[in-house]
Formats: C-alpha cells, structure tokens, sequence
C-alpha cells in the first residue's frame, strides 16, 4: 500500500500552512512559538520552496537558489529562528562585473559604489549622493508612476554605462526592469547597498535542516508530500470564512490557512474565483507574474580548483548595452556566475558553478520533448563555451553538468509559469488584501519585487503571523497569551520594522504601512481598518525588503 504521509495528523489545527518556502517556514514557525498547533504541507518531498538543493552521484550538491542576500537577513535570522542559522550567515568579498562597456571588482557596497562612480565613471560626487540618498529614501507609498528608466535619468543622463552597473545585479536578484516603479529598485537596491552581498555557510542544505529542526522543536506537524487539493470556505461567498483543506484527499479543519503557494494558484485553483469579490478578481487577473531562469550546475572533478580572482559572484555579458529583453532571450548574452569554492561548505573539497539567466516561461513550455532535450543540451554548451574565458579548459575539469529550464522549475514547485521571482509590483496590493475577501485566509510569498527572495519572504513570513494571531486572538481572545512581537523575548519583530529608525518602537509597527488595500471587500464581512501610512517607509525598507537571492 502506498505510505500514507498524513498518519497520525490531528483533525483540526488552528493554522495550516500550504508551502515551505522561506515565508511559509518562517510563518509557521513564528505562529507555533505562540502557543498555535500549526500543520505545515509540503507538496514536495523536501521543505525550503525555491530554497533548495539537489546531490549528484560523486558527493556533489548544488545550491538553487543561494547566491547573495542584504546584510539583513542575519537579524531576521537572529530574530525568528536561531543564533546558530544567523552566525552561519557571511560577507561575500568579490563580486565582479565583466562587459563589453566596463571589468571591475567590487565590496558592492554604498562606499565602494560611490568610490567606483566617482573615480572610474567620473560622476559628480553631488550627483552620486544625491542618487542614493533618494533611493535609500524610497518607500511603498511614494510615487508609484516613476519608473526606473526614469529614475536613472534624473540623475545619470545619458549614461547607460552607469545604467548598466547599478541595475544588472538587481535584474539578475529580483526581475526587475527599467520599467518597474522606480520604488521596487530603490527599496532592494538600499538594502544591499548597506553593507554588501551575504551569503549562508555550508548550504541551502544545513540551513533548512536547522530550520527543520527548529520548527519541530517548537511543535510544528511538518508533512511532506502532501499536495493540498483545496481550501474550503464555509457559509457562502457574502459571509464566508476558511473552514478546512483537503489534502491527499483527507479533509483537515482549521481556523485560519496561510498558502505560501503562488498567489494566482492560491486565488484561482486553491480557493476557486467564485469565492471572491468581482473587483477583486478583476485586480487578481492583472497581477503579472515575473521572470523565470535557467541554470546550468557545473561540478568540478574531486582536487579541482577555481581561481578565486574568478570572485563570488561574476556579472558577465556581451551585450553591448543593458536592455531587459536581451536578458531575457534565448539568444543568451548575460550571465551571473556563483562560484562555490570548498569554503562555502566547510569540510567539503569540492569546487561548483552555477550560471544564471533570467528566462521567458513561453520560450520552452511550448518545444516539443525532442525539441525541449535538445534546447537543455545547447544552453550547457554555449554556457560551458563562456564559462571557459574565466576557468580555462573547463570541459577536462568537469565531473558532472545539467541544465534547468523554466519548465523544471514549474514541475518541482508548482509555480505557474515557473516564475523565480513571484509577481510584478501589484501582486503585494493583492497579496495583503485577501483577509479583506475571506476570514482567516492569508497569503504569504513572493510578491511585488520587494516581498520576494529569501530576506524579503522571511519577513512576509513574520508579518502575515502577525496578522493570523490577531485574526484568532479575535475570533478567541486569551488575554494570557501572547502575540508575536509582544513581550519578554518578541522586541525581534518590533526592531525589524525599525531597525534604521527607533528600533524600540512599539511592535504594532510590523503590521503598519503595507497596503491592505481594499480591492474591494465582499459584502457583509468585516474589514480591516487602513493601517497607517506614516510607518510605511521604514516597515517596507526594513521588514519587508526584498533581498537578493537568486529565487531560481
């Protein structure tokens, strides 16, 4: 008989989240240190979402998605799992920019930016400061209709050298083009620019094993290979509420479900369309949803090295100018190499690669299989022929190489159109507005640029906890019980909303300024006053700023 990966689950819990990724783990977590029973489904049969890895015959194990996060994730670390997982976080030292227009090495930080602006690209010092004192002042409710382009602009006219440095790593981390709301790059752009690119120690692998662990210490019911077939809402569309979730056909109760499932898959397969309001769908069906990638995995052969004057992380390109689309094509141009040397995994002697690109899903859904193998094959050997300007004879060091596509993406994470990077800047407004359509449903993942990557879904994570402890202190109040981010030992969440600012502001902070935005609520249920804009900046900039991870 098939093994049943529900044995022994309970009939009820008080939350069920649907997904593993960074922000489901996180919510999940922070939920149960409150004193909450707490289901968490995986469809898959390892947690971590896009956070993942996969090993190779020959001891190797490649990273997903590991390649480079803001200096803020160590605090959210320390906050929200554990000492060990935020001591394993560490500074990587070289990132290097290869093309056409410039070849330089950088701590890709505000002060080596402006030294390299000043001096290499001979940009007025004013205008340097004055280009990231605005960024950096950036928040959610800022003028959404400036767009990058514009931004860039205002400020370097006529300089798509200047363009080109400033953007192409925030491409690659997030998606983001040059017709993105200029706010969706100032927030993330701030982020790494505070002290550099970070990166954890010893693999995706160890770190969600010490996630794993901890989540079991604090009493969560982790169940793998558990595909959730459906959220039930009970009473009728005007005065409706979740009541349970069919899994592995079992139908479990609950008060509240927290789906770190792609938004449109929670809204339109999860839940059904018929549930929500018309407005609302309507500002569903336009979320765009973002770019996918392919990735080639190159492991060297046992004794062999990589230079490391190759760097952490390489920005390499032919393309003669940055533009979005090139970026995009099949005809790939741009690259973004993470190099893994021993000393990523401490112990291991063993030496990896990774090359990155951003992808359109439609540019392989539609190949045939023949077509589809035969596309995989010529992406390893254009990527093994430029990988070889920086690790000659790279071909006689290789002991395994694969590919993977957008399509590879879409099967082991059921992301619609195996998006890396969630959805385009609207999806947040949607996001936060489903408690408003259906008590006790919530979303949290990657949304809106800058809910997304590992920093930005960890806190999204934390923020949407907050949101269910409330929904159920209502729906039960226990004025014994604490909320998270209240109390002895809860000052975490109240600082992640104000880290830059007064980080002992009060915790109702973490809630405030993200938009709850009415895409209109359904008749007859209870909504949820608008929270006040004043926080937003420094909630958006430091709670729920996107970090750069490679999400794919």
């Amino acid at each position: 008989m098939p093994k049943d990966f529900l044995q022994n689950a309970a009939e009820y819990y008080d939350v069920v989240v649907i997904g593993s990724g960074l922000s489901g783990l996180t919510a999940a977590n922070t939920l149960a240190k409150t004193g909450r029973s707490v289901l968490l489904l995986e469809q898959h049969y390892q947690l971590g979402g896009m956070a993942t890895w996969f090993k190779r015959r020959g001891g190797h194990i490649f990273d997903i998605s590991l390649h480079g996060f803001p200096v803020g994730m160590v605090k959210s670390c320390r906050r929200y799992w554990t000492t060990e997982i935020a001591d394993s976080i560490v500074p990587l030292k070289h990132i290097r920019f290869d093309n056409p227009m410039f070849s330089l090495t950088t701590t890709f930080n505000r002060d080596d930016f402006t030294r390299l602006l000043v001096e290499q690209f001979r940009v007025p010092t004013e205008a340097v400061t004055a280009f990231f004192d605005a960024a950096r002042g950036m928040n959610f409710y800022d003028d959404q209709s400036t767009s990058v382009r514009e931004l860039f602009d205002r400020f370097f006219p006529g300089r798509e050298d200047v363009i080109r440095l400033l953007m192409e790593p925030i491409t690659y981390a997030n998606g983001s083009t040059l017709e993105d709301p200029a706010i969706s790059y100032g927030i993330v752009f701030s982020n790494f620019m505070s002290k550099g690119v970070y990166t954890f120690q010893g693999g995706t692998d160890r770190l969600i094993g010490l996630m794993k662990a901890e989540l079991e210490r604090n009493g969560v019911d982790i169940r793998i290979r558990c595909d959730v077939e459906r959220i039930h809402v009970r009473g009728g569309r005007d005065v409706g509420g979740v009541e349970a979730v069919t899994v592995n056909g079992r139908t479990i109760k609950t008060s509240a479900v927290v789906s770190n499932a792609n938004l449109r898959a929670t809204i339109f397969r999860l839940v059904g369309e018929e549930q929500f309001g018309a407005d609302f769908i309507e500002q569903a069906r336009a979320v765009r949803l973002n770019n996918s990638s392919c990735q080639v995995y190159m492991a060297l052969k046992p004794g062999e090295a990589i230079d490391e004057s190759c760097g952490d992380l390489l920005f390499s390109s032919t393309a003669p100018l940055f533009r979005t689309e090139a970026l995009l094509s099949r005809d790939v141009t741009s690259r973004t190499y993470s190099f893994y040397y021993p000393r990523t995994r401490p112990g291991s002697d063993r030496s990896l690669i990774v090359s990155s690109t951003n992808a359109n899903y439609r540019d392989w859904a539609d190949l045939s299989e023949e077509d589809y193998q035969a596309s995989k094959q010529d992406l390893i050997r254009t990527t093994l022929d430029a990988v070889e300007k920086y690790v000659p004879d790279i071909r006689a060091k290789l002991d395994h190489v694969e590919a993977s596509t957008p399509r590879t993406f879409e099967h082991f994470t059921r992301h619609v159109e195996g998006a890396s990077f969630g959805t385009k800047f609207e999806g947040l407004a949607v996001s936060r507005a489903i408690p408003q359509q259906i008590a006790g449903l919530y979303h949290a993942g990657s949304v809106g640029i800058i809910m997304s990557g590992w920093l930005g879904a960890m806190n999204y994570g934390v923020i949407v906890a907050n949101d269910v402890d409330g929904f159920l202190m209502r729906a039960n109040p226990s004025p014994l019980r604490e909320r998270p981010g209240e109390g002895a030992g809860a000052q975490a969440e109240t600082d992640s909303c104000q880290e830059q600012s007064k980080a002992n502001q009060s915790q109702t902070a973490l809630c405030d300024g993200l938009p709850t935005v009415a895409p209109a609520a359904r008749h007859g249920q209870e909504t949820m006053p608008q929270q006040r804009a004043e926080t937003a900046p420094q909630l958006v900039k430091d709670a729920s700023t996107r970090q750069g991870a490679r999400s794919g």
